[in-house]
This record gives C-alpha cells, sequence and structure tokens, in this order.
C-alpha cells in the first residue's frame, strides 16, 4: 500500500475512534465498548505494519 493511502486509513480509524470515544458515557461504558475501542487501536497498528 503506497505511503498516502496508508496516512489517509489511518486518519479515517483514528477519526472514528475519536468520534466513538467522544460519544462514550463513562458511567454507561460496558467491557464490549472497550474492547471495540481496543479493536480499533490495534488495527491501526497493524495498517502500520
Amino acid at each position: 500500500m503506497e505511503q498516502q493511502q496508508k496516512i489517509q486509513q489511518l486518519k479515517a480509524h483514528l477519526e472514528g475512534f475519536l468520534l466513538q470515544l467522544d460519544n462514550l458515557d463513562p458511567s454507561k461504558a460496558s467491557v464490549e465498548d472497550i474492547d471495540q475501542l481496543i479493536k480499533i487501536i490495534e488495527s491501526m497498528e497493524e495498517d502500520l505494519q
């Protein structure tokens, strides 16, 4: 994958991550919610390699 495509893909993942994080109510967050955020981070990490 070309470097510019990687950057665009990572930006999209990061935007999705930040949106979910902003919409997450800490008092109502479940283990599954946190798990989903971790999966997004892991996906971004894989895309960097």
